[in-house]
């Protein structure tokens, strides 16, 4: 013989809506301690995603991977200079070898690209040997293709075109790299291009890249207004000494210079 039983469990005494309430309340602290306001979305949508991803825009229209890639030429330490004359071009720039033994005349940030244009790299010297292999055989095609070599102003955008799809391409990273081209052209004379990580490209008449790119854009700026003033044409040597002077100036002259 068993014997079963079962008793109702005793009623509770709170109330329908004191135990809403409470519910109520639970989701109130909940946010309170999460703290949602526009302060902390706008870090979690930064974390989510627009800051790592190359494709995806911030709230603020930007693109967090383009200003690390300007920011990524800065950490090379180095500053260069480029100066238009009227029948010359001069680019200075700095020269650091890293470690006692290695041997300085195999270090340089200036490389030939055909036999009438030349480049000064700024930035992580990995992906400046990377660009400079393109650009050469961006060169080297057009020439067997068309029978005679590439102009500067065509081949700064074929680069400037490189640069800007990588902005829109996942799980590609941007070149940590500042490129000026310079070049005699036939037709127009002393030529200057730069390129920056975004894939924007024009012509200068000096410009400067690097660290300290700035203090050396504003002597420039400042030399050249005085010369323009008197209408002064600048020769070749006057060319030189004013590239070195930019980098005097801003206290990045090293003792290997080099000129191109």
């Amino acid at each position: 013989f068993f014997f079963l039983m079962i008793r109702r469990p005793p009623r509770s005494t709170q109330s329908r809506s004191s135990a809403a309430s409470d519910v109520y309340k639970r989701q109130v602290s909940t946010q309170s301690t999460w703290g949602i306001n526009s302060g902390n979305l706008k870090e979690m949508s930064r974390s989510s995603g627009h800051e790592y991803q190359i494709t995806v825009f911030s709230s603020e229209g930007k693109l967090f991977q383009i200003e690390y890639a300007f920011k990524a030429v800065k950490t090379s330490g180095l500053t260069s200079v480029a100066v238009r004359g009227t029948n010359s071009v001069a680019v200075c720039t700095e020269k650091k070898v890293g470690d006692l033994y290695i041997d300085p005349s195999t270090v340089s940030n200036i490389f030939n690209i055909t036999d009438g244009i030349g480049c000064v790299m700024t930035g992580i010297p990995t992906d400046a040997k990377a660009i400079v292999h393109f650009l050469r055989k961006e060169a080297a095609d057009f020439k067997f293709e068309n029978g005679f070599t590439i102009s500067i102003d065509m081949l700064a955008c074929r680069l400037a075109d490189e640069f800007q799809n990588f902005t829109q391409r996942a799980f590609r990273r941007l070149y940590g790299v500042e490129t000026i081209l310079v070049s005699i052209d036939d037709e127009r004379g002393p030529q200057i291009y730069k390129i920056d990580p975004a894939g924007h490209y024009c012509g200068y008449k000096a410009v400067t890249a690097g660290v300290k790119e700035q203090e050396a854009a504003n002597f420039l700026e400042k030399q050249l207004k005085k010369r323009a003033d008197v209408n002064e044409e600048i020769d070749e040597k006057q060319t030189i000494e004013l590239a070195i002077s930019a980098l005097q100036n801003v206290g990045r002259m090293r003792k290997l210079v080099k000129f191109l």
